[in-house]
């Protein structure tokens, strides 16, 4: 598939079919996220693999969204901040945030190249599921990606238009001209 075509893909996906995904499929995709850059070279995130129909489900039940029990398998996105801190101090945190974000993505990306679907949750109580899955208290959930094939497909995902989500040199200033310089070059020549 084509970069571009797993961009456009990608949604946010609630409603899976029973099979569930390969470990080859779920592996690839950890593997993707582990590709993200990470401040100082420093990975600071772990991934924990649920595929125990018991357990999915009463995450689901604790993240308060049922759903989340149909998929096969979901993967925990977590994530240590501690070096990071303790280099860069408050700073270390926003760092961290940074590339749990990068690397989500990448795993979110792959799984659309590999035929499947999935969901990043970030809406549960992090105590509840941080004392059903042993989490030590230092270490952040990032996210739940349910993964599974979906159940049906889906529209195309309305999205702001892009001259509405940029500003030109300050914040505030919406207007450039023209975008690209082939369109400047249509304007010159009439």
């Amino acid at each position: 598939m084509e970069f571009d075509e797993v961009i456009a893909k990608r949604k946010s996906i609630k409603a899976f079919k029973g099979k569930t995904a390969s470990w080859k499929s779920v592996m690839e995709a950890i593997d993707a996220a582990n590709q993200a850059p990470f401040a100082d070279n420093r990975n600071n995130l772990k991934f924990i693999i649920i595929e125990d129909k018991d357990k999915i489900a009463n995450i689901a039940h604790l993240a308060n969204q049922t759903w989340i029990s149909k998929s096969g398998i979901i993967v925990l996105v977590c994530s240590d901040d501690t070096n990071l801190e303790n280099m860069h101090g408050e700073r270390g945190r926003v760092y961290a945030r940074q590339q749990a974000g990068a690397a989500i993505e990448n795993l979110l990306l792959k799984i659309v190249d590999l035929g499947l679907s999935a969901c990043w949750v970030g809406s549960y109580s992090d105590d509840l599921i941080k004392t059903k899955l042993q989490i030590p208290q230092n270490i952040q959930i990032e996210a739940i990606i349910p993964i599974g094939y979906a159940k049906s497909t889906f529209d195309k995902k309305r999205r702001a238009a892009l001259e509405n989500t940029i500003y030109w040199e300050e914040w505030g200033r919406g207007r450039r001209g023209p975008m690209f310089k082939e369109q400047e070059d249509e304007i010159s020549a009439g």
